[in-house]
């Protein structure tokens, strides 16, 4: 037993013996080696997004509003086509002709004199064309075609606002929604510390007996119901923050934060009337529209009335490409046509399309009063929402003090034995409720504002 023993401990004293060794080399490794560099520090203060940067990258980003803004471009750019269909046209035509002649060569007779053509709409065997034309059509259609671009790009623009003010509109609402969810939470982590204290106040007063043990249970489920809230009021933060961040940046869980300002003032009701009327894009695209209808009206009678067309060339339309001939005949020469086009019977096509247009005109004229008449109701509702929003903001602000002030009291009545338990959950809930309502409030006047303010094209 004891040859078996003496072997087993030298073993163990080798192990230990090398481990100590192992931690000895493992530490003058470390001094030896160079010193790491420390890790990267984190990110700095997430940047602060403003109302307007906010909209400025929504605009960047969002591509309902990117599409109506290349349509603006590009209609913008048909006044210039159509434009120019009312001016002379000019163009360089070059052209080989080559037709079968009469005779045995198929080229040319004797003397030098082109062999006449089996195909008569040709001149010779041999034809080179190189000429200069300049062609201009005088008619009705063409100014009809000016009107109704110059009315398209018109209404492109107002359609580019409305949609420019549509996507202010949905930013603005991200945004005060972000901004009070975020308060929201400050208020929720408020209420999870007012739960906590009361449960441990409880608890004292049990412990001191005091109280029963129902008020313990009570304030418990109270804290249990705040925590629950807390986790809710952080959800909805960080999902008004992604819908926010898909607006403005590439990668929507980018860290930023939003600004609290206070909150504006109230415009008078005549500056607003005055701008709503000035500033309406939904108004200038009704009217552009009739002055479409117009245009296309308008367009549709030209067929009644004829077309001029005036024609000049000058150049080469000869045997040879050359400006002189064989015999020294001069081959630049020119020519000019005048054609007028008299319309005299379509089958009726021509006053049905007028009839048409006009009935469509009709449709667009009543279209432009009942969008009168939306401007004026929504100005008013706008207008009375935002007003009624402001004073509510006010009274509200004034019910979450009450309602700290009435826990404060109910707590000291019911730590001097005078109020029971239920009366400070009440009150808990009560002041919890009332600053919810208030960042409620507060973000439906900053809304109700910025539908005003985008109403009237003020922001």
């Amino acid at each position: 037993m004891r040859w078996h023993f003496e072997p087993q401990y030298a073993r163990s004293g080798f192990c230990v013996g090398g481990i100590l060794l192992c931690l000895l080399s493992l530490r003058c490794f470390a001094q030896a080696a160079p010193p790491q560099a420390a890790p990267a520090a984190p990110s700095a203060t997430p940047p602060v997004i403003t109302l307007d940067e906010a909209i400025r990258r929504a605009q960047a980003n969002e591509p309902n509003f990117a599409t109506a803004q290349a349509e603006a471009r590009a209609t913008a750019l048909d006044r210039s086509i159509a434009r120019a269909a009312l001016l002379p046209n000019a163009t360089y035509l070059n052209q080989f002709l080559y037709t079968q002649g009469i005779g045995a060569t198929g080229t040319t007779a004797s003397g030098g004199v082109p062999t006449p053509v089996r195909f008569i709409a040709n001149n010779a065997v041999h034809e080179y064309v190189s000429q200069a034309a300049v062609t201009e059509t005088i008619g009705l259609r063409g100014v009809a075609d000016m009107r109704l671009a110059n009315a398209a790009a018109a209404r492109a623009a107002a359609e580019y606002e409305i949609a420019r003010r549509g996507l202010v509109a949905t930013v603005v609402s991200f945004y005060y929604n972000l901004t009070a969810s975020e308060h929201k939470v400050t208020v929720a982590e408020s209420a999870m510390k007012e739960a906590s204290g009361f449960t441990d106040l409880t608890t004292k007063r049990e412990t001191a007996r005091e109280v029963a043990h129902a008020d313990v249970v009570k304030a418990q489920l109270q804290q249990q119901q705040r925590d629950r809230d807390l986790a809710d009021a952080r959800l909805a933060a960080e999902r008004a923050r992604l819908e926010l961040g898909v607006l403005l940046f590439p990668d929507p869980r980018a860290s930023y934060a939003t600004e609290s300002t206070p909150l504006p003032a109230m415009p008078s009701r005549a500056d607003v009337e005055a701008l709503a009327t000035a500033h309406n894009p939904e108004l200038r695209s009704a009217l552009e529209a009739v002055r479409i209808s117009d245009a296309e009206v308008l367009g549709a009678r030209a067929a009644y009335l004829p077309d001029l067309v005036l024609n000049f060339n000058y150049g080469i339309d000869a045997a040879q490409f050359a400006t002189k001939g064989p015999d020294g005949v001069n081959n630049l020469g020119y020519s000019a046509s005048a054609t007028l086009d008299i319309p005299v019977w379509d089958w009726l096509a021509t006053p049905h399309r007028v009839k048409q247009t006009e009935i469509r005109r009709n449709a667009v004229r009543v279209a432009l009063t009942a969008t009168q008449r939306h401007l004026i109701a929504a100005l008013d509702e706008a207008y009375a929402e935002a007003a009624e929003a402001q004073r509510q903001a006010s009274s509200l602000v004034l019910s979450a003090q009450t309602a700290a002030e009435s826990l404060r009291l109910t707590k000291l009545r019911y730590t001097a034995g005078e109020a029971t338990v239920l009366e400070v959950v009440d009150a808990q809930v009560s002041l919890t409720a009332a600053e919810n309502a208030r960042e409620d409030g507060v973000v439906r006047y900053e809304t109700g504002l910025a539908n005003l303010q985008t109403l009237t094209g003020t922001l």
